[in-house]
């Protein structure tokens, strides 16, 4: 079993294809919607959590690129130093799939989910004492 977060890039012509769907029906795969922006005849992305078995994974991304989707394998993390965050909430309204958190309402104190995080980096802009980080995955 292989799973992986890529971002998909649709051209503005194939934006109103049915790519998820053949992805779970044709070739088994599985897959969570992350993050997503596709408007009809405009170019559109989608970030995907994909999974399946190996041979299915590599049929699936193959039919994606030969429908002209560019592919990117999301191959970088977050990370926070919990030493410089000063607990300030910046980052959390930026974070598309809520992986910057506070668990708990009377310390105030953010935790990062590196399984809900994409790597999009949006938190990095904002974070006014340079806590997070974008580093690749080791």
């Amino acid at each position: 079993m292989i799973s992986k977060k890529i971002m998909l890039r649709f051209p503005k012509e194939t934006s109103d294809k049915p790519f998820t769907s053949d992805l779970s029906r044709k070739y088994n795969l599985q897959f969570n919607i992350m993050s997503a922006e596709i408007f009809p005849r405009k170019e559109g992305h989608l970030i995907i959590e994909l999974s399946g078995n190996e041979k299915d994974f590599e049929n699936g991304i193959d039919y994606l690129k030969s429908n002209g989707v560019n592919i990117q394998f999301i191959e970088e993390s977050i990370t926070l130093d919990e030493n410089r965050c000063y607990h300030c909430g910046f980052c959390l309204p930026v974070c598309p799939t809520d992986a910057l958190i506070i668990k708990d309402k009377n310390t105030m104190k953010i935790e990062l989910n590196k399984e809900e995080c994409i790597a999009c980096g949006h938190c990095v802009k904002v974070c006014p004492v340079k806590a997070i980080e974008l580093s690749e995955f080791a």
